[in-house]
């Protein structure tokens, strides 16, 4: 285990990013955030708890000399529309110059124009069949997100993002890492839980969910199939405690799971 931490990368998504450096209250990188609409009702979302107080309102969030830039943290971007979308994106190349462009999508309105103008395009999906998307999306769309991953993996930097969600889908990550081979990344995640998401706190096995030990075991298991990260911050995190601990030790650590109200800590700056 300690071998496979070691020779664990970096998301592409995280270069650039605060949380990979030793900086004191790092910032994850700038974002667009163009609605906090979304097509899904996905039962862990923390996007649907900020929309239910009006938030957040759309534009840039963060410092002024980007170097990468997420479309967007909240919401479905996509549902702007294509158009929309690429005008936001050539605004902000003829505002920053030579930056990176990240989408985050839940891939169902994701088309070939789209994956074109961005460097990284990183597609949710949290299920791996048609019953256990709807389930926890609440939407039949799961075939049309496996067609557009593989489209989108033909075309740029395609990151599929799995939420770890013991007692939810656990027995699914297997077929999410098999449909995620033909991407550049499989980005697995520990699960954040919000009170007001009851249907996932109804459901989720709490324990192992807060098991640091059960997240590496899962992540192990799914780099033989597919390209496997996880976030930057909590590799970091790790590595600099595997200098004080052993890994036996770490495997017995647990996190607190349970996450406060989700907000932008950076700053507003304008809207496009």
């Amino acid at each position: 285990m300690k071998d496979f931490i070691k020779k664990l990368k970096y998301p592409l998504h995280c270069e650039h990013c605060e949380g990979i450096s030793e900086v004191e209250d790092p910032r994850h990188h700038p974002s667009y955030e163009i609605t906090n609409e979304c097509n899904l009702d996905c039962i862990f979302c923390y996007s649907r708890i900020a929309k239910a107080k009006g938030l957040p309102k759309s534009g840039y969030y963060g410092d002024l000399k980007p170097k990468a830039i997420t479309i967007s943290q909240f919401g479905e971007p996509l549902l702007a529309g294509e158009g929309e979308v690429l005008r936001i994106v050539k605004a902000l190349r003829e505002m920053f110059g030579e930056i990176r462009l990240d989408l985050q999508t839940n891939g169902v309105l994701l088309t070939p124009k789209i994956c074109e103008e961005f460097e990284i395009v990183m597609i949710s999906l949290d299920a791996g069949s048609r019953e256990s998307y709807y389930k926890i999306t609440k939407r039949d769309f799961f075939e049309r997100v496996v067609e557009n991953v593989k489209m989108s993996s033909g075309i740029t930097h395609t990151t599929i993002r799995t939420v770890f969600m013991p007692g939810i889908n656990d027995r699914e990550l297997k077929k999410i890492a098999e449909i995620a081979s033909v991407a550049d990344e499989l980005f697995l995640q520990p699960v954040s839980i919000y009170k007001e998401n009851k249907e996932l706190i109804e459901k989720i096995d709490l324990e192992r969910a807060e098991s640091i030990g059960e997240f590496l075991r899962v992540s192990m298991e799914l780099s033989e199939i597919a390209e496997l990260r996880i976030p930057g911050c909590f590799l970091l995190n790790l590595n600099r405690t595997l200098k004080n601990y052993s890994i036996e030790e770490i495997m017995l650590f647990t996190r607190n799971a349970f996450a406060e109200f989700p907000e932008i800590s950076r700053e507003w700056r304008f809207r496009i």
